[in-house]
């Protein structure tokens, strides 16, 4: 058979061919997979305005956008292991843009609103959509840098966050009130003619609260259109209440807690990480994934956290367990709360750090006060609230 002579020796020649022929890496495979998906949703937010209203069906797409990024967003992360960190912050802009230009598409589309709070400073690290879409053209191993600009701004579009006055006489400011006559902060909170009152809730883009004093401030459920980092910044003698846009299940993307003195934060639930920086006199209430306290002084946390908390450079943290009012209503029960498994990176003895203390039981704030006392109401003043928590003496 003279022609298995040749047959054989073609496919000699494939076998050698097909291990030379490089094999595609992981990193190259999820590039080719995130520049598709990246592309999809882009295309899906262009189809927004000609998507109709009625039915919710614009809603609808809307939804299936946010959680389109939602889902990119965690499968860079879970890809990190395999990607090199410079592309990891290139994933991470891309995803920046689509969120930016999808709460950009959002606010178009919302009735114009009677009043806003102050919009917040354009943030001059975001990328615009076009520097996004370069990711789904670019076919190389290493993209190029993008190139910065200020055409991202985070939008301070309804709904706005409640302010409430809640002592017995007082009437509920004005939101006019509220953003031109901002209350006097005390000296090491006053900065700049820039940080004024400012609180948002900007679609897809972030939630933040900033620069308040003497206010009850309570996020609407309407704050719970997609997961979003939130941030709590530079207040003093507040209550803070962000648990009802997570409560049915929505938790927050991240959460960052900066240069806060004698306030309340009720935090809701947190899908990423919790950090907490430079505050001082206060009691917090949250629900994370992972918890990190860094320059922290005199602070009571009340804890649900699946790994183990970490504070550094602080004194007198107290910590405890979440208040039942609070607790994730949908955790898996297989997962842990590591609450009281607190490690103080600062202390390398054997011997218990006494930087931090778990609350006594005689003085866990009782569960009618969080339920009766906290939500506020006639008669309940931020003074009665932080008084109630134990945050200000009687």
């Amino acid at each position: 058979m003279p022609s298995s002579a040749p047959s054989g020796a073609n496919q000699m020649q494939n076998e050698v061919i097909s291990q030379h022929k490089p094999e595609i890496s992981l990193k190259d495979r999820f590039f080719r997979y995130f520049q598709h998906e990246i592309t999809a949703l882009q295309e899906q937010m262009e189809r927004l305005g000609d998507t109709a209203l009625i039915g919710g069906e614009r809603t609808d797409a809307i939804d299936h956008c946010l959680a389109g990024i939602a889902r990119l967003s965690s499968e860079v992360k879970d890809a990190s292991a395999s990607i090199p960190p410079y592309d990891q912050r290139i994933y991470a802009n891309a995803i920046k843009a689509l969120q930016d230009k999808l709460a950009e598409a959002r606010a178009s589309f919302a009735p114009r609103s009677k009043f806003s709070f102050k919009t917040a400073r354009k943030n001059p690290s975001a990328i615009s959509l076009a520097d996004a879409a370069e990711i789904a053209a670019q076919g190389r191993r290493h993209i190029p840098g993008y190139r910065s600009n200020d055409n991202s701004m985070q939008s301070s579009a309804s709904p706005s966050p409640i302010l409430c006055s809640t002592s017995m006489n007082d009437r509920l400011p004005s939101p006019q009130q509220e953003a031109s006559a901002p209350l006097e902060a005390p000296q090491e909170l006053q900065k700049s003619d820039t940080d004024k009152p400012s609180s948002s809730v900007s679609g897809a883009s972030s939630v933040f609260v900033s620069s308040h004093t003497g206010v009850h401030i309570v996020l609407p459920t309407s704050a719970s259109h997609a997961t979003v980092p939130a941030s709590i910044t530079s207040l003093h003698h507040c209550v803070v209440d962000m648990t009802v846009p997570t409560a049915d299940g929505r938790p927050f993307a991240g959460l960052v807690i900066k240069g806060v003195t004698e306030s309340l934060l009720l935090c809701g639930q947190v899908d990423g990480p919790a950090h907490i920086t430079g505050v001082k006199h206060s009691t917090i209430v949250v629900s994370c994934h992972q918890f990190r306290m860094h320059d922290c002084v005199d602070v009571d946390v009340y804890l649900s956290c699946s790994s183990r908390p970490i504070i550094e450079d602080c004194s007198n943290i107290r910590f405890g367990n979440i208040p039942e009012i609070y607790a994730p209503k949908s955790v898996d029960s297989t997962q842990p709360n590591l609450w009281d498994q607190v490690q103080d990176f600062k202390w390398i003895k054997v011997e218990q750090s006494p930087n931090w203390s778990i609350i006594n039981e005689s003085e866990i704030v009782p569960h009618d006060v969080w339920e009766n006392i906290v939500p506020g109401g006639p008669g309940a003043s931020v003074d009665t609230i932080l008084k109630s928590v134990k945050v200000i003496l009687s």
